[in-house]
């Protein structure tokens, strides 16, 4: 099997996977799928992601398509580095491979740049057209007008503090926090038409290539606001050189004012998403950070 030969039968990857037919060396994968890279026969490999076996229940319907058709989406934009989606089935995705580097400045830089041309490719609504997911959790994609802000508590907030109170990773107390960062999303300001956003842009779904460049991977792409992904960035330790990646996207395409005040905002997401799919480990930084806007939201009623 050859890469042709899997461009022109993409189906047949699982049989030549099963008959060992292919060279395939275990790499690090995310908490959810096996990794692995598979060598062909001409020298090229991809990377292929799979449902793990004996997994207690097969994967979501549309798990893998969802994430296809974003990285599909984002590649359109031709802005940033994302893989080309070789192989899309029920069961796995495989992608062409991108030989890991190291983080330079150089490639930081770089790489703020190429993501604000990437927002700048804007999307036609909040949401997407095809069904989102976010890690294994469904996120609800259906294209929606009108205010970010609106769209955000109602699309990207609510829905996962519901999962993590009911989950018990979260208390009633812990949710009536959250619910004040809702109510008061609308004053906090930054309200912005849609941009074309990976939405899911902590620092692990960011690959370092040895082409001094950096890629995207992992997304749950959508039309969201381009501060979402600026500030998925600086979760969980930050991303390698996030101060280059800021200042060379902010000579691109200047942040609006106040950016840095709603930074905790576009974490919640992400870390609600974790309270519902990790538990209570990640309860104490949710309620840090709502702790966190509604102590910005206060000192900025008091300034003006």
């Amino acid at each position: 099997m050859d890469l042709a030969y899997l461009r022109a039968h993409p189906a047949h990857l699982p049989t030549f996977r099963t008959h060992q037919r292919l060279r395939e060396t275990p790499v690090a994968g995310g908490n959810i799928c096996a990794a692995a890279r598979l060598t062909l026969d001409d020298g090229h490999s991809v990377f292929a992601k799979s449902w793990p076996e004996g997994a207690d229940r097969p994967p979501p319907e549309g798990f893998f398509a969802a994430e296809a058709a974003g990285l599909r989406w984002l590649r359109e934009a031709d802005a940033v580095g994302v893989p080309e989606v070789i192989v899309v089935l029920p069961e796995l995705l495989a992608l062409d491979w991108v030989e890991p580097g190291e983080p330079t400045p150089e490639a930081a830089e770089r790489f703020g740049r190429e993501l604000a041309g990437l927002h700048r490719a804007g999307a036609t609504a909040f949401g997407a057209t095809w069904p989102g997911f976010i890690g294994s959790l469904p996120q609800d994609n259906t294209p929606t007008g009108g205010r970010w802000s609106t769209w955000f508590a109602e699309r990207r907030l609510a829905p996962y503090l519901r999962r993590s109170v009911d989950g018990g990773a979260l208390t009633s107390a812990d949710a009536a926090l959250v619910e004040q960062v809702i109510d008061r999303l609308e004053g906090l300001g930054g309200d912005e038409p849609p941009a074309r956003i990976h939405g899911d842009l902590w620092p692990g779904n960011v690959l370092w290539g040895a082409d001094d460049r950096a890629w995207l991977v992992d997304p749950a792409a959508h039309g969201g606001h381009r501060e979402t992904d600026l500030a998925q960035l600086a979760l969980f330790g930050g991303i390698p050189h996030l101060d280059r990646v800021l200042a060379a996207y902010q000579e691109s395409w200047p942040l609006p004012d106040g950016w840095r005040d709603r930074v905790p905002v576009h974490q919640l997401h992400l870390l609600l998403v974790h309270t519902a799919l990790f538990g209570v480990s990640f309860r104490d930084v949710v309620v840090q950070t709502a702790r966190g806007v509604l102590s910005r939201a206060e000192r900025a009623t008091v300034d003006r």
